[in-house]
């Protein structure tokens, strides 16, 4: 899998709205990739520091900030989604009922 998938995971990933999130493997059946959630974390792992790509809506299935190699970069996806007005539990989950982007689309279509 090469950049074409990533070209279509960023532009799945630009669709969700400020104040929402979507799940890795969320954005990998929208591609038209399910089952590789890690292809969706690899993609945006890639993306340039000056990307307009909204990276940090993209969390894991737990409603979670995915432990990186370096963990400050939690930090950075935690402080720009409360700055969206994300809230997280106790567990530092993210609400999935209340913040998940909910797209519907015929599996396996173009965005």
């Amino acid at each position: 899998m090469g950049s074409e998938i990533y070209q279509k995971i960023y532009g799945i990933v630009k669709q969700i709205p400020c104040g929402h999130v979507a799940t890795y493997g969320q954005i990998a059946m929208l591609a038209g990739i399910p089952g590789h959630a890690r292809q969706v974390g690899y993609a945006m792992y890639a993306l340039p520091d000056d990307s307009d790509v909204p990276w940090h809506r993209v969390i894991n299935a737990k409603g979670e900030v995915s432990i990186r190699s370096d963990p400050f970069f939690a930090d950075i996806q935690r402080h720009f989604l409360e700055a969206e007005g994300i809230t997280f539990d106790k567990k530092n989950r993210i609400p999935l009922k209340q913040y998940l982007w909910q797209r519907i689309i015929p599996i396996y279509a173009d965005p």
